[in-house]
């Protein structure tokens, strides 16, 4: 304060209408404004002892570094959703000159960005803070200035809700967090439950505050987080929670406003001064978080913790999630926790670097404070994957969707459900294929035997003629004909007893059983060509030669030809010599 106040040079400060008075702090500044002169003085000779060239070379360099980069931190501010929407916002910000740009930094003018990780945050330079304070926007809770860090964690928590879970937030600190919480889930029938409210005179001004921005969906518990035992009836529906445990806050660049912003430990003001924070002090700090964690990891119903604090040690930040996940009871029936990887969008190199070991990191800088936030979620339970169609049922089942049709199951969930049903219809299946089988077998033995029946009662020279051809293709393959004809007549020919013997003794394999056979006609030409004229008869004319095709599926009689009428489609038939139709010249 007494820094603040050599900055302003010793003149009073303007309180505005925006600003919350603090009584205690009042006090301070009043009685730094009577004793100016002397303590104008005493800043002088305390600047020659330390040969200082000004009051900044007195401070430590951390806090040296830390004022620096306040200088140049823009102001970040959260849309009311549900007062006002994005593109209202930007309309009525560029009514009132301000205009959009990619980046503030370094820039002059009336100019706002939109923030990369969180899409409801504006960026405004610094110096027009007491311009913005006094337009509508923030006058009417549309805008609400706060640190980016506490928006990162509530956008966080947002990404692992559903339509009805419930949220419980812890050390919240500032309660424009607690309304952003619920504005963001205004939509859902999400509750937010708050702990560690002690004094229970400003719960009328709360419910005032909350009314005016929108929120609805909050409720306040009086008790502390460690006494709210994990059964709790009414945190049974509650799914994450979100812990912003007390830190030494060592990341944030203009720690007294964020103190008063957060309503964080005053007692911090002692460690910012010198630098740091004591040994000592940071291990109670980490012992307290530690706890704090250890108790959001025993909720059984919750299945994410989202933990966050503007410290830069690494005893605040890794070392106390690791020892939880570490030490976390393995006994109960819940599933174990695991350490997950931020859901927040990566936007740069730097982002994916600090990034890597699944921790989300922001270091302090000329654009944003430190920011330190880790998201651990619970292992996934095999035995309780829940199909797509089980989720759009229980939709269904509440009303949400109304007038829409659920589709038909998916051929594989059929396949599942008919596999219990398989076996009893294959092996009926199987037995009425094995008796057509058998029927077939005794049709075709039956057939066999009456066409050897009908074979002895032919003439001596048929029977010789088809020995002779049986013989013929058992003991030698055939040839290549030299003419085109000769395949048809050599596949017309009648097959041999033995072959037919053999084939009655075959069985038929199972994947034949499924194959339709198609007869396929043959359709041949005469065959009174010049190669067959016997020897001393020359022939007057060639006989006229005929395409053969393959026909439709006609039965063709073994041991007949076709006659040449159906050599082609749709042709006439033609005068054939009267050798032609005779039926087998060559007996």
């Amino acid at each position: 304060m007494l820094y603040d106040f050599q900055e302003r040079k010793f003149q009073a400060r303007l309180l505005s209408d925006h600003e919350e008075s603090i009584a205690e702090v009042q006090e301070v500044e009043n009685l730094l404004n009577s004793f100016k002169t002397k303590l104008a003085a005493a800043l002088a000779r305390c600047r020659i002892k330390h040969d200082a060239l000004s009051i900044d070379h007195i401070l430590p360099e951390t806090v040296r570094n830390q004022e620096l980069r306040a200088s140049t931190l823009p102001l970040y501010a959260w849309i009311n959703t549900c007062k006002i929407s994005p593109e209202e916002v930007y309309h009525s910000l560029r009514k009132k000159g301000y205009n959009k740009v990619k980046c503030v930094l370094h820039m002059g003018g009336k100019v706002f960005a939109v923030d990369q990780h969180c899409y409801d945050v504006l960026i405004f330079p610094s110096h027009l803070k007491s311009d913005l304070l006094n337009i509508d926007l923030f006058k009417d809770y549309k805008l609400i200035f706060q640190d980016k860090s506490r928006s990162l964690a509530v956008h966080s928590v947002k990404a692992f809700l559903n339509m009805d879970d419930d949220v419980l937030m812890v050390n919240t600190g500032s309660w424009y967090t607690v309304a952003h919480m619920s504005i963001l889930t205004n939509n859902n029938c999400t509750k937010i439950f708050v702990c560690g409210v002690q004094p229970q005179t400003k719960h009328p001004d709360l419910k005032n505050l909350f009314t005016q921005m929108g929120c609805e969906n909050i409720e306040i518990l009086p008790e502390t987080f460690l006494n709210i035992e994990s059964k709790d009836n009414r945190l049974q529906k509650v799914k994450v929670i979100l812990l912003l445990p007390r830190c030494s806050g060592l990341g944030i660049s203009n720690p007294v406003e964020f103190i008063l912003n957060e309503h964080e430990d005053t007692d911090l003001l002692k460690d910012f001064s010198q630098g740091g924070t004591s040994e000592d002090k940071l291990n109670v700090l980490a012992q307290q978080q530690y706890k704090q964690l250890t108790h959001a990891m025993k909720f059984a119903k919750a299945q994410a913790v989202v933990y966050c604090t503007c410290s830069v040690y690494l005893e605040e930040n890794e070392a106390v999630v690791k020892k939880a996940l570490e030490l976390q009871d393995l006994g109960t029936k819940v599933q174990p926790y695991r350490l997950s990887p931020p859901v927040l969008p990566l936007c740069s190199l730097k982002d994916i670097q600090l990034s890597a070991d699944k921790f989300f990191r922001m270091e302090p800088s000329e654009i944003t404070n430190g920011c330190f936030l880790s998201v651990l979620t619970r292992e996934r339970d095999p035995s309780e994957t829940v199909s797509v169609r089980d989720v759009l049922a229980r939709a269904a089942a509440k009303g949400l969707l109304d007038g829409i049709e659920l589709g038909k199951p998916s051929k594989r969930e059929k396949k599942k459900k008919s596999k219990t049903t398989l076996p009893k219809a294959s092996a009926t299946n199987t037995n009425s294929i094995q008796l057509k089988i058998a029927a077939f077998l005794n049709r075709e033995a039956n057939a066999n035997t009456n066409r050897s029946e009908t074979s002895t009662t032919k003439t001596p020279l048929a029977q010789k003629s088809t020995t002779q051809v049986g013989a013929s293709s058992q003991i030698r393959k055939p040839k290549p004909a030299t003419s085109p004809l000769a395949p048809a007549f050599a596949k017309n020919t009648p097959p041999s007893r033995s072959y037919e013997r053999r084939s009655n003794f075959v069985r038929p394999r199972p994947e034949d059983r499924m194959v339709v056979l198609k007869p396929v006609e043959i359709v041949l030409p005469p065959v009174s060509f010049p190669y067959a004229v016997p020897q001393g008869i020359r022939p007057q004319a060639l006989a006229p030669r005929f395409y053969y095709r393959w026909a439709g599926p006609k039965p063709v009689m073994s041991g007949y030809l076709p006659t040449t009428s159906l050599t082609r489609k749709g042709e006439k038939p033609k005068n054939s010599p009267s050798s032609l139709l005779r039926r087998r010249p060559w007996l």
